[in-house]
């Protein structure tokens, strides 16, 4: 005789209609055109869905409300870094900077960076999300490069890695940030040149 416990669960029954990709992706670039239009004090839902062509409804029951949106928007659109060849710290090193630039040419991200780091007090979980997954990997990226030339006598002993970071990465920000959106082809090459003149192996 099969009783209850013997018969096999149901899956369960999944509730309203499915996400719509199209849909989503809709609503994440509203979301971020809007933020580089007004930054998150500017920006309510209900342009956000009015931009998407989708109904109120729609954005909330993806997400409760617009940090949580922006939280998931600044992540679409991040791409990875190239993974280092490990032949050449010079080439690597200019490989992610070179990467950087491309980024900083795009005017919505610089506006997007611009508008974070001069509301992101008023928005801290915004900003540390920012942070640790968008500038932290970056950093660590160029970071473990150096360390590996420190390792295999590619750069001096003793080099202050930290410093050469800030160094590196800070070229390319300083350039975008300061009334030069698109920073020249071959710009990072020649950063990287620098800085390796000062801590090369002699």
């Amino acid at each position: 005789m099969t009783t209850q416990q013997d018969l096999p669960e149901e899956p369960p029954r999944r509730v309203g209609r499915p996400r719509s990709e199209h849909a989503d992706q809709a609503i994440i670039e509203a979301a971020l055109d809007l933020f580089a239009g007004s930054g998150p004090d500017g920006l309510c839902i209900e342009q956000v869905a009015a931009r998407a062509g989708v109904g109120k409804a729609t954005v909330y029951r993806r997400w409760p409300g617009k940090e949580d949106l922006l939280i998931d928007a600044f992540t679409a659109i991040e791409e990875p870094l190239p993974e280092p060849k490990g032949v050449s710290v010079r080439d690597d090193l200019a490989a992610l900077i070179d990467a950087m630039r491309i980024e900083s040419g795009d005017p919505r991200r610089v506006r997007q960076l611009a508008l974070l780091l001069g509301e992101g007090a008023n928005y801290p979980r915004l900003l540390n999300h920012y942070v640790r997954t968008v500038v932290e990997p970056r950093r660590a990226a160029v970071r473990a490069v150096l360390q590996r030339g420190v390792a295999t006598g590619e750069l001096r002993e003793g080099t202050n890695v930290d410093a050469a970071v800030d160094l590196l990465t800070g070229a390319v920000l300083a350039r975008s940030r300061f009334g030069r959106e698109r920073v020249e082809r071959g710009y990072a090459r020649r950063v990287v040149d620098e800085l390796l003149t000062g801590i090369a192996s002699r």
